[in-house]
């Protein structure tokens, strides 16, 4: 009997044991393709994570739980652990992160552009804040690569765009900004893209040139145009129910992984965009790709102002301050 206790003891102790030392499985969804720079960065946050601790991570790219929406949603209930989201998405959510699609805000100098996320209090300090609202931990955000369009005839100047319907993401100020542009906006989620653009259905749409090329794009569009005035930003959030339960050494353990993965990632944006840009031409030798000069993009810059206003009218006193601390964080870095 005695030996019996013993050894019941011996395994409740071992089972005790176990529990303290077992690992968790979290679940990461982002908006792209493995090989896309979400996914890169997923990768190396993936790597990060099981390097250091027991935990596994597991990744659904762009696809595999549904549109960009639905993960959100699958986020905030806590059925994910992390997501990647484009500002793009969330602006429904956060209108203040539509602050991203003001054309010409952020600079075109990688260096700068760089430093800028690296630094800048709007998203280490400001940012932090208004997503926490809707339940979700802000870890990092960084940038994917210049905007480019891509449409059927050559664009050079906003009349180019006239009754051009050209897809833009689910975002209101990105609608506000095309029309400033001259075109007529159209909000599509990206799995209906490419069959509008085969059907006619829209003439043109935006994205960083990588994405350009990985999803072909190219394959039903003619000309791509660069006109510098965005850069594709993304965020990586946790759900904060999730985060907060955390113990001390996870959380940190997130954090770091969050940092190496971001450094990482932008590493690995060096010579993408011309790079991406070269395989187009060598897959399809008759698109035509212009990037334009600055006296050409001159009357895409003078509509800045204008959705500038648009994007304070949204947001009020918020997104004010969220602007004018970015202005001061973009200066900071010039």
């Amino acid at each position: 009997m005695s030996g019996r206790i013993l050894l019941l003891a011996g395994t409740a102790i071992g089972v005790m044991a176990a529990g303290i030392a077992s690992a968790d499985t979290w679940r990461y969804a982002f908006e792209e393709a493995m090989t896309e720079v979400q996914g890169v960065y997923a990768q190396k946050f993936k790597e990060e994570i099981e390097a250091n601790s027991d935990h596994e991570i597991q990744l659904f790219p762009f696809g595999t739980l549904g549109e960009s929406a639905d993960i959100m949603e699958q986020a905030q209930a806590g059925i994910l652990q992390f997501v990647d989201q484009s500002p793009g998405f969330t602006g429904a959510l956060i209108p203040e992160a539509q602050v991203f699609f003001v054309p010409y805000l952020l600079p075109q100098d990688q260096g700068q552009l760089f430093e800028f996320f690296r630094t800048s209090k709007a998203i280490h300090e400001m940012f932090p804040e208004l997503y926490a609202q809707q339940g979700l931990e802000l870890l990092t955000m960084f940038p994917e690569g210049e905007v480019c369009m891509t449409t059927q005839a050559p664009v050079h100047s906003p009349a180019d765009l006239n009754e051009v319907k050209f897809r833009v993401m689910t975002n209101p100020l990105l609608v506000e900004s095309y029309k400033a542009f001259g075109a007529t906006p159209t909000p599509l989620p990206w799995g209906e893209v490419y069959g509008a653009l085969q059907t006619g259905i829209i003439q043109g749409q935006e994205n960083p040139g990588f994405f350009l090329e990985s999803t072909k794009i190219y394959e039903v569009t003619d000309v791509v145009t660069c006109i510098g005035h965005n850069n594709f930003t993304t965020a990586v959030m946790a759900n904060k129910g999730f985060y907060d339960g955390l113990g001390e050494e996870d959380q940190t353990l997130i954090q770091n992984a969050s940092n190496a993965a971001f450094e990482y990632i932008l590493e690995y944006q060096q010579g993408l965009q011309d790079e991406s840009l070269a395989k187009i031409k060598e897959e399809k030798p008759s698109m035509e790709i212009n990037i334009l000069s600055e006296e050409e993009r001159k009357p895409f810059m003078d509509t800045a102002g204008q959705v500038e206003e648009t994007f304070v009218g949204m947001t009020g006193d918020s997104g004010k301050a969220i602007l004018d601390q970015m202005k001061a964080d973009l200066q900071a870095v010039q």
